[in-house]
């Protein structure tokens, strides 16, 4: 009541009761100093004396408007007196998107094993366009919208058009009835779903759906055991945890990945496989807080230095930007998208920060990881997973946090962070523009492991810099349609199907070629002034001590695989075999 009260965007509340109740809400509502004509008595005394929710709230619209005169153009908030909400529960969020969408506004959430459809209102909701496809109320088993997916409490935001259809569709369902049976029909007949049912089914209101991860229970006379037991055990918890003054974290750790085969195709509708690398990673824990805090890293994100050459230092090798506008970005999209999904967040805040190791401008997706970790864990700690938010639209939403701050990148590393192992990427234009996500497969444990036996690594400028590199204009060309560049373009697939089959036969000699020839490729299409001179000389480094290597990335690093002796390993352990190349790259000062 209290937060109904001050909330600006609700001027007026009106409670309708029945008459056992009537005298118990008139002196809670005078010593809230609400007037006694806000209070409505139904006159029914006991349930199976009621005529049922809907026309209930018809004699709450009539004597509204008999106390604050016309109320046509305004819109009708209408929710159970049997649902209690949590604290965390967020009004306004709801309010805002409806606002938003126009039309009226149902909440729902996901179908639970306790849940029986002939109890509930069902309906189905487009998951991108957050628009109610269909409403059932109540259905039998078997029926149409027993099978619905989704359940909708009594909460709804009625817009002018949808509730002044109510006396109306009252009238018609006492007349259907009368004529029918030639009685006055029960309260069943009139439970506000119904209402809802035929506003969308036949009338074609336009109803929009916001997705609950929780945030209240319905505790009515219909609720079973089972719901008062989850109530009270969340309850019991939160009382519990106040007292401890214990506060949950969420931890979250995303790692470094490396292109093994078909980038930078994966900018350009190609085929790309990637693998993550758990040397490398990014974390961020999160906790609830009074206040939303994003906490800079003492490291990453410098305010105090020891003088202006230290400062320099800092700034002309780490750069001017940190990770905590990821971190910023990350939150601000993430409101975007819950929004756009119709997920109503509940209203509690949170401190978050973060911590790395991935090295900078090497191109082995630090910024992402970061990214990445803050999206796992806001999914966690708003108890949201892939049924809110499918894994393959995640990556997406990954790329949009970066592209918000103007980071050139593609989809590859994000899908890869999210997926997680190795996994092979089909980037197919039609199917891109259809769905809005590429094909991903994460390629089998046992292929992963195998991959991980070899003797692979990564080397890396020990003071990256864009300096030796010039601008690429392959992206023009490409939107030109300059053969060259869709033939290689083309090529790069070629490779990535050959060496998903080299994964999966677990041909070692044949990956190794197979990385020789993309980075052939992509030095031909790209030119060496745009590669580097840095980056080509970690190359010749790896290819003179008979390594297989290719860019993992944009730049600044290398991916490396010695190649077989013999066809096979010789013997030679994986830290023989790759000694003779890291003492050679470590004396040129790359790491």
């Amino acid at each position: 009541w209290g937060y109904l009260s001050k909330n600006r965007s609700i001027s007026e509340i009106f409670i309708v009761s029945n008459a056992r109740h009537y005298k118990h809400f008139e002196r809670w509502a005078t010593a809230r100093g609400l007037p006694v004509s806000r209070v409505v008595n139904t006159g029914a005394t006991a349930p199976e004396h009621g005529r049922g929710v809907l026309r209930d709230v018809e004699l709450g619209i009539r004597r509204a408007s008999q106390a604050i005169g016309d109320i046509e153009g305004r819109d009708l908030i209408v929710f159970a007196g049997d649902t209690l909400f949590f604290k965390d529960f967020d009004l306004e969020r709801i309010l805002d998107f409806r606002a938003a969408k126009g039309g009226s506004l149902l909440l729902y959430y996901g179908r639970r094993e306790a849940d029986r459809p002939s109890e509930r209102g069902m309906c189905q909701v487009d998951p991108t366009t957050s628009s109610v496809i269909s409403f059932s109320e109540k259905p039998k088993p078997g029926s149409p919208g027993s099978d619905f997916p989704y359940v909708s409490p009594l909460f709804y935001i009625l817009a002018p058009e949808a509730w002044s259809a109510i006396a109306s569709f009252n009238s018609s369902r006492v007349a259907e009835s009368a004529e029918e049976n030639g009685f006055t029909p029960s309260g069943g007949l009139f439970s506000f779903g119904h209402f809802v049912e035929h506003a969308v089914e036949k009338l074609r209101l336009p109803f929009w759906g916001m997705r609950m991860p929780g945030a209240f229970f319905l505790i009515g006379a219909s609720s079973n055991l089972r719901e008062y037991q989850q109530l009270d055990d969340c309850f019991r918890r939160q009382t519990l945890e106040s007292a401890n003054g214990t506060v949950r974290h969420v931890r979250t750790k995303t790692y470094a990945r490396v292109g093994l085969m078909g980038n930078p195709s994966d900018g350009f509708n190609g085929k790309t496989i990637a693998v993550t690398v758990k040397n490398f990673w990014a974390s961020v824990e999160l906790w609830e807080s009074e206040q939303l805090r994003l906490l800079p890293h003492p490291l990453y994100d410098p305010s105090s230095f020891s003088g202006l050459a230290d400062l320099h230092f800092i700034g002309r090798r780490e750069g001017y930007y940190g990770g905590t506008r990821l971190l910023m970005a990350t939150c601000k999209r993430f409101q975007e998208l819950c929004t756009s999904l119709g997920i109503a967040l509940p209203r509690k805040n949170f401190t978050a920060r973060y911590d790395t190791n991935v090295p900078r401008q090497v191109g082995l997706a630090g910024s992402s990881a970061i990214v990445t970790s803050l999206f796992k864990a806001l999914l966690e700690f708003y108890d949201l997973s892939t049924e809110h938010i499918p894994l393959e639209r995640q990556p997406a939403f990954v790329l949009s946090v970066e592209q918000e701050l103007g980071i050139q990148a593609g989809l590859q590393d994000r899908v890869v962070q999210v997926y997680r192992g190795l996994v092979y990427m089909n980037f197919d234009a039609e199917h891109m523009a259809e769905k809005g996500y590429g094909v991903y497969q994460r390629l089998p444990q046992e292929t992963f492991e195998w991959l991980q036996s070899l003797p692979l690594f990564i080397a890396y400028e020990a003071d990256p810099s864009d300096s030796g590199k010039i601008h690429s204009n392959v992206r023009a060309r490409w939107d030109a349609k300059d053969q060259e560049v869709i033939t290689a373009m083309s090529h790069f697939a070629e490779l990535t199907v050959r060496a998903k089959a080299a994964l999966e036969a677990k041909d070692h000699a044949k990956l190794c070629d197979l990385m020789d020839e993309n980075f052939k490729t992509r030095r031909d299409l790209y030119g060496d002034a745009c590669l580097g001179q840095k980056n080509l000389r970690m190359i010749e480094i790896c290819q003179k001590h008979k390594a297989a290597a290719k860019f993992p990335g944009s730049g600044g690093a290398v991916l490396g695989l010695c190649r077989p002796i013999g066809g096979a390993t010789g013997g030679m352990s994986k830290a023989d075999l790759l000694q003779p190349v890291r003492e050679a790259l470590e004396a040129d000062n790359f790491v």
